[in-house]
C-alpha cells in the first residue's frame, strides 16, 4: 500500500519524534511504500529514515523552492519534483492508497483539509486517519465535531477522518480498511 503522511518537516522533541518513528517503522516491515513531502529534515526526517531503515520504500513529492531540503533517493525509491505546492499536493494524493496526518503546522494543515474535503464530496474514497499524537489536534477534533453537530458536514464524521491516538492503530485501521489486514 503507498501510505501518504502529511506532517510538519520541523525539528521536534520526543514526543512527537518517537510516535512518528514507530509508525514510520511499522510501515516499512508491513512492506507499505511512504508517500511524502519528500524533505529530509526534521520530522519528515524522521519519518523518511524510519521507513527506510525498516525495509519500506519511498516515493517523496518536492516543489522547486524547496528542493535543496529534498532527500536524495535511489532506485527504487522516487522523487518527483513539482513547480508548486497545489501540484505537490494532487501528486501526493494522486501516488496514494491511503493518507495520514500527522503533526504539523498550517500546510500540514491545508493538506488535511483538502483530503477532508474531496471525501465530503465523494471525490475519493481513500481512508484517512488523523494521527493525534499527545493530543496535539484534540481542539481540530472538537471543531470536527461541532462542524457535525451543527449541520456543516453532510456526511458524518466517521466516513471522512479515523482519530488514532497511538500509531499502530493507525496502520491497523488503513490496513482493514484497505483489506490487507
Amino acid at each position: 500500500m503507498n501510505i501518504c503522511v502529511f506532517l510538519s518537516a520541523a525539528e521536534l522533541d520526543e514526543r512527537y519524534t518517537r510516535p512518528a518513528r514507530e509508525f514510520a517503522e511499522l510501515l516499512g516491515k508491513a512492506g507499505h511504500t511512504l508517500v511524502w513531502g519528500g524533505s529530509d529534515v526534521g520530522l519528515m526526517k524522521v519519518v523518511a529514515d524510519g521507513v527506510e531503515e525498516a525495509g519500506g520504500r519511498l516515493f517523496g513529492v518536492s516543489v522547486e523552492f524547496l528542493q535543496a531540503k529534498a532527500r536524495p533517493v535511489t532506485e527504487p525509491d522516487q522523487m518527483l519534483v513539482t513547480a508548486d505546492l497545489a501540484e505537490r499536493k494532487a501528486a501526493l494524493l494522486e501516488n496514494a492508497d491511503a493518507v495520514v496526518i500527522m503533526v504539523g503546522g498550517t500546510g500540514t494543515l491545508d493538506e488535511a483539509t483538502e483530503i477532508l474535503e474531496l471525501k465530503k464530496h465523494g471525490r475519493t474514497t481513500k481512508p484517512v486517519v488523523l494521527l493525534n499524537t499527545a493530543g496535539f489536534y484534540d481542539g481540530l477534533k472538537t471543531q470536527f465535531r461541532r462542524m457535525e453537530d451543527e449541520g456543516f458536514l453532510p456526511v458524518p464524521l466517521t466516513e471522512l477522518v479515523f482519530f488514532a491516538e497511538e500509531p499502530v492503530g493507525a496502520l491497523a485501521y488503513l490496513e482493514e480498511s484497505m483489506g490487507t489486514r
